[in-house]
């Protein structure tokens, strides 16, 4: 039986399949899962416009949504 990919566990299993890939993107600071879809924390938001298409974060993984969420710069405290 799978997992369902949209329950915590699930969420969490998708996003560690593709978190190195996901990182190497332009402005992509961190990822976190959220109530129905991963979290793609970016330093700064651009337009779809402004980016190459391999700039483009994914609109879904694995059924999965993808949300990206601007978040400025993440410094270690």
């Amino acid at each position: 039986m799978s997992e369902d990919p949209l329950n915590p566990a699930g969420l969490a299993a998708v996003q560690a399949r593709h978190e190195q890939e996901l990182l190497r993107y332009p402005n992509v600071v961190g990822l976190a899962t959220g109530e129905s879809g991963l979290l793609v924390l970016v330093s700064r938001k651009l337009p779809e416009s402004e980016l190459a298409p391999d700039e483009r974060l994914p609109r879904e993984i694995e059924g999965v949504p993808v949300d990206v969420v601007e978040t400025g710069a993440i410094e270690p405290l």
